[in-house]
């Protein structure tokens, strides 16, 4: 809502807007009516991402966020490379590459950043035993999710709820 006012502000709606990108048709909006949209859109947060391979990251990681964090309840037993092939249309090789060249960390990495993110979430909420959570994020066991846990966090799930007050249980899924 917040990008579409500040596009509307201007004169101009976009096609489209979805997480992370404003489809505008090309052509459409001249060059300093969008540098008025970009210092706008940089006022509350937002910024232009022109570069084709930084778009693709930035594709990459919506998806990757939208399906662990936005998604309730859902079984993730599935091939990540496979979802990701599908959904931006790109040899996973090379997102893969493009990934850990950009972003210095490789891409199974990011994905279990993520969900030991949402683990925490799931923590902090207390709604789901540890066996739900594995279950819920694709573990194949409460032991794989705890072992994952502990190498990236230093402690149990269980050590880490006990150890942390609830309001300092997670981190910002872009701070990831």
């Amino acid at each position: 809502m917040v990008v579409n006012s500040i596009f509307e502000k201007h004169g101009y709606t976009p096609a489209n807007t979805t997480l992370g990108e404003v489809v505008v048709e090309p052509g459409t909006i001249p060059g300093a009516t969008m540098k008025l949209i970009e210092t706008d859109l940089l006022k509350v947060g937002f910024e232009k991402i022109d570069d084709k391979k930084v778009r693709i990251i930035e594709k990459l990681k919506n998806s990757i966020v939208r399906k662990i964090h936005h998604t309730d309840y859902v079984d993730m037993k599935f091939n990540w490379s496979s979802v990701l092939v599908d959904e931006l249309h790109l040899d996973y090789n090379y997102l893969s590459t493009l990934f850990s060249s950009v972003e210095g960390v490789t891409l199974e990495h990011y994905i279990i950043k993520q969900k030991i993110e949402r683990v925490k979430e799931l923590l902090f909420y207390d709604e789901l035993n540890m066996s739900e959570i594995a279950d819920k994020l694709g573990y194949s066991s409460v032991q794989h999710l705890s072992t994952q846990f502990k190498k990236i966090i230093g402690c149990t799930p269980s050590e880490f709820k006990k150890a942390h007050p609830k309001d300092q249980l997670r981190k910002g899924i872009d701070s990831v």
